[in-house]
C-alpha cells in the first residue's frame, strides 16, 4: 500500500482530465510511492518537489517539502528536505527498488515573493535537494528549478515522464497563500525520460 508522510487517505486521489489517468495530489509534507500508473501532482512556489524512481522496476515517488532542515520533532518533520528525502528513498527501497538504479528529477524552488533577496528559501531549497542527491550518489536527470514562478508538476512514475507547466504571476497569491497556510496549520501540529514545460 503507498503510504505519505502522514497517510494514505490525506493524498487527494482523483482521475486526472488532462493527461486521462488516476492522479495523486500532493501537498506540502507529504510524499507518495506508487507503482500502478498513477500520476503524482504538485503545485510548487519556493518548496521543491523530488520525483526519485527506479526505471527497471518501474516504481517512483514523489515529496513535497517547505525547508532544507529543522527541528524534525516537531511534530510535521516532513516539511523538511532532510526528512522528506530520507522518507522517499527509504520506502523505494522497501518496495525492491535498487538503489544504484535511482535516478531523480527535481523542480521548484522558485523566489515567488517580492523583496526577500538575502538568501531566499527558494534558492536555499533548490541548492540542498542538489547537494542531498549528489551526496547519495543519484543522479539528477533532469531539473526545472528558481526562477520566479511557480510551477505545477505531474510526475509519472511508470514512465519517468514529468509535465511542467510555469503558472504565471497572477497565480503567485494563490501559491504564496497554500504554503503559507500549510506552514500556519504544520506550526499548530501536536508533537507526535525527461521535463517538458508547457502552457
Amino acid at each position: 500500500m503507498s503510504r505519505t508522510a502522514l497517510r494514505d487517505d490525506d493524498v487527494l486521489r482523483y482521475r486526472d482530465a488532462r493527461f486521462k489517468v488516476p492522479a495523486a495530489k500532493l501537498l506540502p509534507s507529504q510524499y507518495l510511492v506508487v507503482d500502478d500508473g498513477t500520476a503524482l501532482v504538485t503545485v510548487l512556489g519556493s518548496c521543491i518537489a523530488a520525483c526519485v524512481r527506479d526505471p527497471l522496476l518501474q516504481i517512483g515517488g514523489m515529496n513535497h517539502f517547505m525547508l532544507p532542515e529543522g527541528n524534525v520533532g516537531d511534530g510535521a518533520p516532513a516539511r523538511y528536505g532532510s526528512y522528506a528525502m530520507e522518507m522517499l528513498i527509504n520506502e523505494l527501497l522497501k518496495r525492491g527498488a535498487n538503489r544504484r538504479r535511482l535516478e531523480a528529477k527535481v523542480f521548484g524552488g522558485a523566489n515567488v515573493l517580492k523583496g526577500f533577496t538575502s538568501n531566499p528559501v527558494g534558492t536555499r531549497n533548490a541548492e540542498f535537494v542538489l547537494a542531498y542527491l549528489a551526496a547519495e550518489q543519484i543522479p539528477v536527470v533532469a531539473e526545472d528549478l528558481r526562477g520566479i514562478h511557480p510551477r505545477k508538476v505531474w510526475f509519472f512514475p511508470d514512465t519517468g515522464r514529468v509535465m511542467v507547466n510555469r503558472l504565471p504571476h497572477a497565480h503567485e497569491a494563490e501559491v504564496v497563500a497554500a504554503e503559507t497556510a500549510v506552514r500556519a496549520s504544520l506550526s499548530r501540529t501536536p508533537v507526535s525520460g525527461g521535463v517538458e514545460l508547457f502552457e
